[in-house]
């Protein structure tokens, strides 16, 4: 009795020894995802700022309509396949570095203002950061933050983000913001002096074609 062709060939490939990957490549093979920041990716104007946070936000500039600022920018977000680490690279024109008073990841759909879930200013100005306009920041779990108020709003609001929408529990790693990232709800936001509380540019993270 003669075996079937097919089945003679899924037999042989069920032979072949499994092919394995070196457990080393998860730490310098990465999923990457960009952005290209700009003012027309603001949600509203800066007079535009709610009066109870325009005290506490501290503006010390007039502001320029969203239409009229030349600053632009460009970011990158790489994970690593192994989540152990993220590498920020960003790159801005039309902004002084003494000007920067905020630079962040926030949680958020287009259109809409998400709070803050990566913090770049933590241990000090963000603007000193920015060598010729150009940034760079290695990221852990430590870095992804659960905070817990919102500045300025009382009641306080929770301010992290949920892996699932409609879930109680809030992104601690960095797994959990490239899961994020996929749905294309994480975005860079720049806050100047003039623009403290919408941001002087915003951009969107989406997955890099590869």
């Amino acid at each position: 009795m003669r075996t079937p062709l097919a089945l003679t060939s899924a037999l042989a490939l069920l032979a072949l020894p499994a092919l394995a990957k070196d457990p080393a490549e998860g730490a310098t093979t990465f999923v990457a995802y960009e952005a290209f920041l700009s003012p027309a990716q603001e949600p509203g104007e800066e007079s535009e700022t709610p009066k109870p946070l325009q005290k506490s936000l501290g503006a010390t500039a007039p502001s320029t309509p969203r239409a009229e600022r030349k600053s632009r920018g460009w970011g990158q977000l790489r994970f690593s396949r192994d989540m152990s680490k993220a590498y920020v690279d960003v790159q801005i024109t039309g902004v002084k570095p003494e000007d920067i008073l905020m630079f962040h990841i926030h949680c958020g759909p287009t259109d809409a203002l998400g709070p803050v879930i990566v913090d770049f200013g933590e241990h000090g100005s963000p603007g000193k950061k920015f060598a010729e306009g150009k940034f760079t920041m290695e990221l852990t779990n430590a870095n992804v933050k659960f905070i817990k108020d919102m500045p300025g709003l009382k009641p306080s609001l929770p301010e992290s983000c949920p892996v699932e929408p409609g879930m109680p529990f809030q992104t601690r790693t960095l797994v959990g913001l490239e899961r994020l990232a996929g749905k294309g709800v994480l975005y860079f936001n720049l806050h100047t002096k003039a623009h403290t509380y919408y941001g002087e540019m915003r951009g969107q993270l989406y997955r890099t074609k590869e």
